[in-house]
């Protein structure tokens, strides 16, 4: 089975940030293990990506993508296994020393971890260290979720640095909001129904603590790239290079294209990031492209999905645009005497400079300037282009914002248009193709593509791919009318109309029809004619979680 996407079936997160996204709904109790997996236990090896600690990169273990592994219990073994599991692994397995763990020493809500201190000092761990809630208490992820305590073990690497390597969670509590709401102390935790554990142990630490080396950069994962960057560029920036690189190749091949907004924003950032230290290294262009071929030699054994020519195509696009303004920023930015959150944010509105980028080659003019000072410039920004927005478009911050369909510009408007439509002639193929046992269970439309899941067992073929994709094709070529009409729910349903499970309707609905050959609940919009989408084309089909499958396609 292939790991999950980076994008995640959760509109809460921008992306899979680690091994137990994915598991969510198996701790809350809405799916079903044994269902699913034929057991209350399960292990994983997850690509994930995280972007918090960005500023860290360059040092020894912080990386944007990374792999966890992680086993998983949904109501199966508890502490005592788990811990003593882990104990195993890590010193008769792997043949490491544990430096020291550390357990949750309790708050006004939850009481402190005897259990997991018994059980280490039983397995002959002498250093149990008892720590808070901001650091061995983990999740939820999101906007809510799962969470619990932890316990974390540390090693010493060749240069005598602990490293946390391993973390088990015992999920024990809902949380009903953030993270950031917890560690405020503005969210409730409720007891889950059932006990769930969730451990994650980065490949990458792992692996530097294994091959005994200084960072995570000196291991065999990095080795190709970083022997590509020449040894006259500074540590860091090779690092970071490599890092974002690797992260890049990624994300590309997951459907994901650079542009100002989500996912999309984060990409760009990164190819941003790296276009800057290549410029400023004197470097050649031509090198990402070799570093990006070490990546995906590297890990296309494993990531079959990974993609050289899509990658190397859209750093390189993203790349022309950039390089046109960026000799503008930095001369604007060696002009400026003293630059704090106002001068940052317009040398990034006005040239596309990352905060990371001025903080760094901006040296002393700097030293006042903080990341929170920026955010919160940017986040004034935000609130004034909304404000001018809705003057604009008399009261809606988005010129299009459904939910499901967000665009900016009326440029967009037409593009998200044209593919949902698009979404409904893709639900219909489905069905058309693999039966009516096809079900939605989810979209997203940007202005760059589509994302379609649907309820189905297995993968697709290559050959029920094409079929879907000329199916689609065929109804685009016919220039069929879109009919719209207004009538209540009870007799669109009669009409054999298709609706989305997980909404709830109102007494009047609209019903789209193509022809003979759609018809769906829908709140628009919606093309007139089906030949207005243009050619479509499916760039991507991929399991989300059990039983879900998930699409990606574009029109041109």
């Amino acid at each position: 089975m292939s790991s999950s996407s980076l994008l995640p079936d959760d509109p809460s997160v921008l992306f899979t940030t680690a091994g137990m996204q994915q598991f969510k709904p198996y701790y809350t109790g809405k799916a079903n293990p044994l269902k699913d997996f034929g057991s209350l236990n399960t292990v994983s090896i997850q690509k994930s990506i995280r972007t918090s600690d960005i500023d860290e990169v360059g040092d020894e273990s912080h990386l944007t993508f990374f792999e966890m592994l992680g086993n998983f219990s949904f109501g199966g073994y508890w502490k005592k296994e788990s811990i003593k599991w882990a104990h195993e692994f890590f010193t008769q397995a792997m043949g490491l020393k544990i430096s020291y763990v550390t357990i949750f020493k309790g708050s006004n809500d939850v009481p402190r971890d005897y259990e997991s201190q018994m059980i280490w000092q039983e397995l002959g761990v002498t250093d149990v260290r008892a720590e808070g809630m901001a650091d061995v208490f983990w999740g939820p992820t999101g906007s809510e979720g799962p969470c619990g305590p932890t316990t974390e073990l540390y090693c010493q690497n060749v240069e005598g640095k602990n490293v946390e390597i391993w973390n088990i969670v015992f999920n024990e509590y809902f949380c009903n909001g953030s993270r950031e709401r917890l560690l405020e102390g503005k969210a409730k935790l409720t007891p889950l129904a059932t006990k769930g554990i969730d451990t994650g142990m980065g490949l990458e630490r792992l692996a530097m603590i294994s091959q005994n080396v200084g960072s995570n950069f000196d291991t065999n994962l990095f080795s190709a790239a970083m022997k590509i960057l020449p040894e006259f560029v500074n540590i860091k920036t090779r690092r970071i290079m490599a890092d974002h690189s690797r992260a890049i190749a990624f994300l590309v091949s997951d459907g994901i294209k650079p542009s100002n907004k989500d996912q999309g924003y984060i990409l760009r950032k990164l190819m941003r990031r790296v276009i800057v230290y290549l410029r400023l290294s004197d470097l050649d262009l031509s090198l990402t492209d070799k570093i990006f071929a070490s990546v995906i030699n590297n890990y296309s054994e494993f990531y079959p999905e990974l993609d050289l020519k899509l990658t190397t195509s859209e750093f390189s696009a993203e790349n022309d645009k950039f390089t046109k303004t960026l000799a503008g920023g930095l001369r604007e930015l060696n002009r400026i005497e003293i630059i704090d959150a106002a001068a940052a944010f317009k040398l990034y509105e006005s040239y596309g400079l990352p905060f990371e980028i001025i903080k760094e080659i901006g040296g002393e003019k700097t030293v006042a300037l903080t990341r929170e000072d920026f955010d919160a410039e940017f986040k004034k920004h935000q609130e004034k282009s909304r404000a001018g927005s809705e003057k604009k478009f008399g009261g809606h911050g988005l010129l299009l914002d459904t939910g499901e369909i967000k665009a900016s510009n009326e440029e967009e408007v037409r593009i998200v248009t044209r593919l949902h439509t698009a979404t409904h002639l893709l639900h219909a193929s489905l069905r058309k193709i693999l039966g009516n046992n096809v079900k939605q269970a989810g979209s997203d439309i940007t202005p760059e593509r589509l994302r379609f899941d649907f309820a189905f067992s297995r993968k697709l073929t290559p050959e029920e791919i094409k079929s879907v994709e000329d199916s689609v094709n065929s109804v685009i070529k016919q220039d069929i009318a879109v009919i719209k009409e207004e009538m209540s729910y009870s007799d669109a349903i009669k009409t054999g109309a298709l609706s989305f499970f997980k909404l709830k309707y109102p007494p009047m609905v609209n019903v789209y029809s193509v022809g003979n050959f759609s018809k769906e609940l829908c709140g628009g919009p919606h093309v007139a004619h089906s030949g207005e989408i243009g050619e479509f084309k499916i760039i991507k089909e991929e399991a989300v979680s059990a039983g879900v499958r998930r699409i990606r396609a574009l029109v041109r």
